[in-house]
């Protein structure tokens, strides 16, 4: 099983001057400490549940292209991207500059988005949530079609494309993996059957039963349900120790995740970096239901 870390705050004593050095320490210990990959939140202003919006929150794609120079292994993503804050031609450029620049470590991590707060704070698009699944199809299509280098014009609903070109390609083959994130049987986990390589759910669900929903849509789409990865994000508390945290991620494991990304009280901290080093080591091992074909 694979352990990503998840950075969600920025809110370090010395106020900006000292968001650099702690981020930087929290992506370089992700590597140091053996995780598999490292994430920053696609929102502007902190979250519900973390923090009140004016802490500080930095723009993820520069804030992953900062982290590309300090790592050399971690693959490297937004959790999640939210389709509608850009124009899908962009943001592709985008995804693909992190994957050249880091050597091919980068993750497009999309979603429908869902602050509407940030979005109309700072004037962005939020359309109603049926037309940001739209927008969200409509820029997988688009992921896929420029990074397979056809540039025919795209006509969709909400974007037109008139030459998506996309130069210089990707380092990743055949793509940057794509990951949808979300929890949604409807529409969310259709869309990871048709465009993604892997999936996000929240922690708190029934995996097995998303997971067979996941399975049921891929049998629909024709696509092998076992090409697509299962990961999972969760929230490791100020109480929880290692065994807890390894407790919960072989729990997942057996109903069928993959990749548990963790997002910690201070991932610049000490601490949480040894925490999850060893949870990191000790779950290595570990074999999701879904590893190998194994059905479950």
């Amino acid at each position: 099983m694979r352990l990503g870390l998840s950075c969600t705050s920025f809110t370090w004593p010395g106020g900006s001057a000292a968001i650099s050095e702690g981020y930087a320490r929290a992506a370089r210990a992700a590597e140091e400490r053996g995780l598999y990959s490292f994430w920053v939140m696609d929102h502007f202003w902190q979250i519900n549940g973390l923090g009140p919006p004016e802490e500080p929150m930095l723009e993820s794609y520069s804030a992953l292209a900062y982290a590309a120079a300090l790592t050399n292994r971690v693959t490297l993503g937004a959790l999640v991207t939210g389709a509608p804050y850009r124009p899908p031609g962009l943001l592709i450029k985008e995804v693909t500059t992190l994957d050249v620049l880091s050597g091919g470590r980068a993750v497009l991590g999309i979603g429908a988005g869902w602050n509407q707060d940030e979005a109309r704070g700072l004037g962005l698009p939020f359309a109603p949530l049926s037309e940001r699944y739209e927008m969200l199809e409509e820029t997988l299509q688009i992921a896929h079609q420029m990074w397979t280098g056809d540039q025919v014009p795209f006509q969709g609903k909400h974007f037109r494309l008139r030459r998506p070109l996309n130069s210089p390609e990707p380092i990743s083959r055949p793509h940057p993996p794509i990951l949808v994130g979300g929890n949604g049987e409807k529409k969310t986990l259709r869309l990871v059957a048709r465009y993604a390589d892997a999936c996000d759910l929240f922690e708190g669900v029934d995996v097995r039963h998303k997971l067979n929903v996941l399975r049921q849509h891929c049998q629909d789409a024709g696509r092998d349900y076992y090409a697509i990865e299962k990961t999972l994000h969760f929230r490791i508390k100020e109480e929880d120790d290692v065994d807890r945290t390894v407790e919960r991620c072989t729990a997942w494991a057996a109903d069928g995740i993959q990749h548990a990304i963790a997002g910690v009280p201070d991932a610049a901290a000490r601490r949480w970096q040894d925490h999850l080093g060893e949870v990191a080591e000790r779950i290595e091992k570990v074999v999701s239901a879904d590893d190998g074909g194994d059905d479950h």
